[in-house]
C-alpha cells in the first residue's frame, strides 16, 4: 500500500512541475527492446512443424498481432488497462482510484499498472513491490510510450508475458496450455490466457487446475461486465473445462529440422504438408511397433509433378528408441535391387532391348565375376520384361556389360545424385546390383524422374530452394517403359490392384537393408527398413517389409490412386515376334559373328557305363568361357578348353548341357547302365 500511495504523490507533484517532468522522460535510457524468439519450421502452408528453445531453455515464439485471437485482444484490454488506447502510458484516473481505495480499506485493494507498465517491468525484471520500482516503471513505461507505438507495446507484452515454468509470451503458452495456435481461441481459452500472466506459478494448469479455474472465471465476468462478450457467452464458457496438463510443442519432421537448423537458424518454410507428415510419422511408428527397437524406418512422399517433398520421416522415433536419432532418409546404404529400372531403362532407350525382347537367364561369368539370382534358379529365356518383374540378377548383369557399368554411374550423377563407391574402387558389374551407396532421398529423385518421362530434377524441401532444370536421363518411351512393366506388379496384399502404382522392391547383400520405391501418376515415395548401424536384419526382404509399407504411404498421400500416363506416341508397342531381329533376342549380333557351340562328345542317345570313370566332354565352336550343367544343375563355370572333364554319371538318364559367353547352349541326353 504504501509504494502505491507514494506514487499517487509523486505523479501528482510531476503534473504540478510539468516541464521537470518532461525532461525526466526523455532522460529514461530505454533496455533492449528485442528478444529473441526461438526458431521454427513451417509447413508449405504456415503451420508449424517444429520449433526451438531459445538459449536460457525458455519457450518464447514470435506472434505478430494478426495472428492473435481480437477476442483475446479485447478481452486482456478489458481486464488490464481499459483505458490502454487512451492513457500516454500511466493512467492517473487508475493510480487515485487505487489510492483512495487504499486509503479508505488500509490495504491495496486494486491495482494501477497499466500494460505499459507491465511491460516496462518485463524489460526490465524489475520488483513490483517498492515504491522506486513503481516508480521506474511508471517512468520506463512513458517513454516508452513516446517512442513506441500502442501496438508495438501489446507486441512487447504478448513476447514476454509469463505463463509459468520455462513458457514465455501469448503463442507458446497457447500452443503448451491449449495446444493450439492463439489465432483462434474459444472465450474460456482467451479469458485462461488473459488470467495466468498476473501469477503465473500459482495458477499453472498443470499443477493448480481450480486456482486457474477461479481466475479464467473472474475474467470472463469482468469481460461481460466490459460487453465484451455476453451473459450467456459467460454462462457457458463457465462449464469448460480447464486443461489440467501441458501439450507437447509440435515436433514434426524432426531430422529434417535439424538439417535445416544446421545451415541456418531462425524461420524457414518448408515444402512438407503438416497432416501427411503427421500421418507418416504415425505410419513409421504403427509399423514399428513390436519390432525389435535396434530396427529402424525411413519414409519420404514426394509430388513428382513439382519436385516437392511433401513428407520425409528420418526414423520411428528421434529421441527414445534405439537409434532413432539417425535420419537414415539421407544414410548412404546399398540399394539393392532398386537400381534395376534404370539399367533396363538405359538398356531400352539405347536399342540394347525392348520389353519383349528374350535374354537368357543362365549362369554367366565375366573374369571373375559370376553373377547369380536371388533364388538360384536359372530360367532360361526370358523376356526382359519378365526379367525386371522377377527381379533376376543375371539378365540386367548383361545388359550392365553390354553398356558399361560407367555410363549406368553417369546417368545417377545427371539425376543430381552422388554414389558412393568403395575408397579407391572402380565400378564394376556388380553396381547395377546394389554395388554403390545412394540415400533414399536419392533413390526416391531417380524415381521420380522415371516417373516424370525420363526427366530428373532435384527434389525440393526448402520452399526458398529455386526449381532446378531438368535433365534428361532417357527417353520419355524408355521411362513410360519401365513404368508400364513395373505397374504390372502384383501389389502387397489389400493394396489395391496392379496397374495403378509403378514399383520395386529391394534387398541388399546380407539382409542389411530392405527398399520400396514407386509412384503413380502424381506421387512418388519411398521406403527403407533396418539397422542405422548396417548390421544384418535376417529375414528382411523389401517385398516383405517395405513393399506394405510404400503403399499405404501412398494411400495417406492422397484419397484414390492417381492414374499413371498413357504410352507415348514412340513407344514401340508390338510383340517380341515383330520386333527387328537385333532386338528380338538380346546378344543376337554376337551370336551371329560366333561359331556355332557343338557337343562333339558325348553324342545324343549314348549309353555309357555308370559309375566308371568322370565322363570327358568335348566341344566345338562357341565362345569362352563355357559353363557346364547336368540336368539344370550348374557344376562349373569360366571353363576355357573345348576338352572338360565332367561328372561321374549314375545310372539312369543325364541332360548334359553347355553355354558359352555368346549365350549359345548345345545339349545331349545320355544313358548310364
Amino acid at each position: 500500500m504504501r509504494s502505491l500511495l507514494v506514487l499517487v504523490v509523486l505523479l501528482w507533484g510531476a503534473a504540478i512541475t510539468r516541464d521537470r517532468a518532461e525532461s525526466w522522460v526523455d532522460g529514461t535510457v530505454l533496455p533492449p527492446l528485442v528478444h529473441a524468439t526461438g526458431a521454427e519450421i513451417r509447413d508449405r502452408n504456415g503451420a508449424l512443424l517444429r520449433a526451438y528453445t531459445v538459449e536460457d531453455g525458455r519457450w518464447r515464439l514470435d506472434l505478430p498481432l494478426d495472428r492473435v485471437d481480437p477476442l483475446f485482444l479485447d478481452m486482456l484490454v478489458a481486464y488490464e488497462d481499459k483505458r490502454f488506447f487512451r492513457h500516454n502510458g500511466v493512467d492517473p484516473l487508475a493510480v487515485l482510484r487505487a489510492g483512495w481505495q487504499a486509503l479508505r480499506n488500509g490495504r491495496a485493494v486494486s491495482g494501477a499498472s497499466t500494460l505499459t507498465m507491465q511491460v516496462a517491468r518485463l524489460l526490465e525484471d524489475s520488483g513490483t513491490g517498492t515504491w522506486q520500482g513503481k516508480l521506474r516503471q511508471a517512468r520506463l513505461a512513458l517513454a516508452l510510450e513516446r517512442q513506441l507505438s500502442k501496438d508495438e507495446i501489446l507486441g512487447l507484452y504478448l513476447r514476454l508475458a509469463p505463463y509459468g515454468g520455462n513458457v514465455e509470451g501469448l503463442r507458446a503458452a497457447s500452443l503448451i496450455w491449449l495446444g493450439r495456435e492463439p489465432v483462434r481461441l474459444t472465450p474460456a481459452q482467451a479469458a485462461l490466457l488473459v488470467a495466468l500472466p498476473q501469477a503465473p506459478e500459482t495458477r499453472r494448469p498443470d499443477r493448480f487446475p481450480q486456482a486457474a479455474r477461479l481466475a479464467r472465471d473472474r475474467v470472463l465476468q469482468r469481460s461481460a461486465k466490459a460487453g465484451v462478450i455476453d451473459a450467456d457467452t459467460v454462462r457457458a464458457s463457465l462449464r469448460d473445462p480447464v486443461p489440467n496438463g501441458r501439450h507437447p510443442m509440435p515436433k514434426l519432421a524432426p531430422h529434417l529440422s535439424d538439417r535445416v537448423m544446421a545451415q541456418a537458424q531462425g524461420r524457414h518454410d518448408l515444402m512438407l504438408d503438416a497432416d501427411l507428415q503427421s500421418r507418416l510419422e504415425a505410419l513409421a511408428d504403427e509399423v514399428m511397433r513390436g519390432h525389435d527397437p535396434r530396427l529402424s524406418i525411413a519414409i519420404i512422399v514426394a509430388d513428382h509433378e513439382n519436385a516437392e517433398i511433401l513428407a520425409s520421416v528420418g526414423s520411428a522415433a528421434y529421441a527414445s528408441r534405439g537409434q532413432g536419432f539417425v535420419d537414415m532418409t539421407n544414410a548412404k546404404r546399398s540399394p539393392g535391387s532398386t537400381l534395376k529400372p534404370l539399367v533396363y531403362g538405359l538398356a531400352f532407350d539405347r536399342g540394347l532391348a525392348h520389353p519383349e525382347t528374350l535374354i537368357l537367364d543362365a549362369p554367366v561369368q565375366f573374369g571373375r565375376y559370376a553373377p547369380q539370382n536371388f533364388d538360384g534358379v536359372f530360367r532360361g529365356d526370358v523376356r526382359i520384361a519378365r526379367a525386371l518383374q522377377l527381379s533376376l540378377n543375371i539378365p540386367v548383369v548383361r545388359l550392365t556389360q553390354a553398356m558399361g557399368p560407367a555410363h549406368l554411374m553417369a546417368a545417377l550423377r545427371d539425376a543430381g545424385l552422388s554414389p558412393e563407391l568403395p575408397p579407391g574402387g572402380a565400378p564394376g558389374l556388380a553396381v547395377s546390383l546394389g554395388g554403390v551407396g545412394l540415400s533414399l532421398e536419392e533413390l526416391v529423385t531417380l524415381y521420380a524422374a522415371l516417373a516424370q518421362q525420363g526427366q530428373a530434377r532435384a527434389l525440393r524441401w526448402n520452399r526458398l530452394d529455386p526449381p532446378t532444370d531438368p535433365v534428361s536421363i532417357m527417353s520419355r518411351a524408355a521411362a513410360w517403359q519401365v513404368g508400364h512393366i513395373l505397374a504390372d506388379l502384383a501389389p502387397p496384399p489389400t493394396s489395391g490392384k496392379p496397374g495403378q502404382v509403378a514399383y520395386k522392391t529391394g534387398t541388399s547383400y546380407g539382409h542389411r537393408d530392405a527398399w520400396a520405391i514407386g509412384w503413380d501418376g502424381r506421387y512418388v515415395a519411398g521406403v527403407w527398413i533396418g539397422r542405422p548401424d548396417g548390421t544384418p536384419v535376417p529375414g528382411a526382404f523389401g517385398g516383405d517389409l517395405a513393399a506394405p509399407v510404400l503403399f499405404q504411404a501412398l494411400a495417406r498421400a492422397r484419397a484414390v490412386p492417381v492414374a499413371l500416363p498413357p504410352p507415348p506416341p514412340d513407344a514401340l508397342l508390338v510383340s517380341g515376334a515383330r520386333l527387328p531381329p537385333n532386338l528380338q533376342r538380346f546378344g543376337a549380333a554376337v551370336q551371329a559373328q560366333a561359331p556355332l557351340l557343338h557337343l562333339a562328345f558325348p553324342p545324343d542317345g549314348a549309353r555309357l557305363p555308370a559309375e566308371g570313370a568322370p565322363l570327358t566332354i568335348k566341344l566345338r565352336g562357341g565362345i569362352a568361357p563355357y559353363t557346364l550343367l547336368a540336368d539344370g544343375r550348374v557344376l562349373a563355370t569360366g571353363l576355357r578348353r573345348t576338352q572338360i572333364t565332367g561328372p561321374r554319371l549314375a545310372p539312369g538318364y543325364t541332360a548334359l548341357s553347355v553355354i558359352d559367353a555368346s549365350g549359345q547352349s548345345a545339349s545331349v541326353t545320355v544313358e548310364a547302365r
